[in-house]
C-alpha cells in the first residue's frame, strides 16, 4: 500500500463506513497532501432540480449531477416538475433511462401526486415502483380530498408524501416577502400564512392517516412551530430549509432576480427561528432546493424573473462559512443534516465521500459552475471550504 493509501485510509476510518474504503484505486496518480485535508461523507440533497426532461435549456442530468459532485454531494433526489411529468410507471422511465444514462452520482426521480402536477386526478403511484417518494413540488395540492387519498396510497406503498406547501388564494401575485422591503419599494408580498396554513392542514392528514410525511423548504416561524408541535405529537413528519432560508432574509433583497426564489426570503425573526429549528431538532435536514433557469430567465429584476436559484455547488462552503465557522452549529452537526437524516429518512444508501480543503477562502464566481444556472445571490461572497475530490461508488467523480 502507498503512503498515500495509507494515510488515507487511516484518516478516512473514522468518518466512513467500511464498504467505501474496499477500493482505494481511485487514489492512483492521485497527488493531495491528505494530511491537511478533511474527508466528509458525500452529501445528499432531497430537493433538486435537474430540468431533463422537458427543459434542458436550464440543466440536464449530466450538467445537474456534475455540479452536485463539484458540491460534494453523491446523492440527489429530482422534483418532477419536467415534461413529461411522471406521473406514471410510462412517464418516469423517461427520466430514468436518462439518469442511467448520464448521471454521475446517485439520481432518485420524485414521482408526481397528481397527474401532470396539475391537482385534478391523482397519479398512478402504485406503478411508480421506482418513485424515491411523491410530491407536487413548485405547486401546493390544494384539495385537502386529494391530499388525503394520496396519502392514504402513500401509506399503502410505504412511501413519504413530500409537500411543496402553498396556498393559491393567498399569494395575491407575490412575488418577494410581504414585509419591509416589499413596502418600501412597491412589490406586491407573499404572506407568510400561504405556507403555514397548508403545512397546517397536512399535519392534521397525515395524523389521520398516519403517512410518513416530509414538508420542503420552510421559510417562517409559524412553520417552525408548527413542525415542532407536531412531532411532540407523534405525526411522523419530517422538514428541510434550505441554505438561503437560514442565512439571508429580506434585508438582504437587491432588485435582482438572484434574489428571487420560492418561498421567498422571509423576515430576520423568520431567518433565526429556522435556526433555532436546526439547533432543536425541529428541522432535520438542508435541502437546496438547486432551481437553474438560462440567465435571460433570470435577469428581468425581483418581479419579472423566473422563481428558482441554484444552489448545490455553494451549499456547504456556504453553510460552513455562516453556520460552523461562526460557532452556530458544530461540522458534526452539518453533516447530520446535509447526510445522516436525509438517508435515513429517504433511505438513500450511504454512496460516496468528498475531500476538503476547509481552510480554502475564495470568491464564489458564477463563471466556475458546472451547473448550467448561474444565477445565485452568493456570487461573489467569500467563503471556505473548497471541495478537491468527490468520490461515488469507488469511482472518481470530480477532480
Amino acid at each position: 500500500m502507498t503512503d498515500l493509501k495509507a494515510a488515507f485510509l487511516k484518516k478516512a476510518k473514522a468518518v466512513l463506513p467500511p464498504h467505501l474504503l474496499e477500493d482505494l484505486s481511485f487514489l492512483d496518480g492521485t497527488e493531495i497532501d491528505i494530511d491537511s485535508l478533511t474527508i466528509l461523507p458525500g452529501f445528499c440533497d432531497v430537493h433538486v432540480h435537474f430540468r431533463e426532461p422537458g427543459f434542458s435549456y436550464k440543466e440536464t442530468i449530466s450538467s445537474g449531477s456534475r455540479a452536485a459532485a463539484r458540491g460534494g454531494y453523491t446523492s440527489v433526489c429530482t422534483m418532477p416538475n419536467l415534461s413529461p411529468v411522471p406521473d406514471s410507471a410510462e412517464t418516469l422511465k423517461v427520466q430514468q433511462d436518462i439518469i442511467d444514462r448520464d448521471a454521475v452520482i446517485g439520481v432518485y426521480p420524485y414521482g408526481a401526486i397528481t397527474k401532470g402536477e396539475k391537482g385534478g386526478e391523482q397519479s398512478d403511484m402504485a406503478d411508480m415502483t421506482g418513485a424515491v417518494a411523491f410530491s407536487d413540488d413548485g405547486r401546493g395540492v390544494q384539495s385537502d380530498d386529494m391530499m388525503m387519498s394520496a396519502m392514504l396510497e402513500a401509506k399503502k406503498l410505504n412511501k413519504i408524501i413530500v409537500a411543496h406547501c402553498e396556498v393559491n388564494e393567498l399569494l395575491k401575485g407575490g412575488y418577494i416577502h410581504d414585509g419591509q422591503y416589499a413596502k418600501k419599494h412597491g412589490h406586491r408580498g407573499i404572506c407568510s400564512m400561504s405556507e403555514y396554513a397548508q403545512i397546517e392542514r397536512d399535519i392534521k392528514l397525515a395524523k389521520q392517516t398516519g403517512c410518513a410525511y416530509h414538508v420542503c423548504h420552510i421559510s417562517t416561524k409559524e412553520s417552525v412551530d408548527i413542525i415542532r408541535q407536531a412531532k411532540k405529537d407523534g405525526v411522523d413528519v419530517t422538514c428541510e430549509t434550505a441554505p438561503h432560508y437560514l442565512v439571508l432574509d429580506d434585508s438582504y433583497l437587491k432588485e435582482d432576480g438572484a434574489y428571487k426564489m420560492n418561498p421567498p426570503l422571509r423576515d430576520k425573526s423568520d431567518r433565526l427561528a429556522l435556526i433555532e429549528g436546526i439547533l432543536d431538532g425541529t428541522i432535520d435536514m438542508i435541502a437546496t432546493d438547486h432551481a437553474p433557469h438560462s440567465l435571460e430567465e433570470k435577469s428581468r429584476g425581483l418581479e419579472k424573473s423566473l422563481f428558482g436559484i441554484v444552489g448545490l455547488e455553494t451549499a456547504f462552503p456556504v453553510l460552513y462559512t455562516n453556520l460552523v465557522l461562526k460557532g452556530v452549529i458544530s461540522l458534526d452537526k452539518l453533516l447530520v443534516l446535509l447526510n445522516d437524516n436525509p438517508r435515513k429518512r429517504f433511505d438513500i444508501p450511504f454512496d460516496g465521500f468528498s475531500v476538503w480543503d476547509l481552510n480554502s477562502q475564495y470568491t464564489i464566481r458564477a463563471e466556475q459552475f458546472l451547473s448550467k444556472g448561474k444565477s445565485s445571490p452568493f456570487i461573489g461572497k467569500q467563503v471556505y471550504g473548497k471541495n478537491i475530490l468527490t468520490v461515488y461508488k469507488g469511482k472518481v467523480v470530480y477532480k
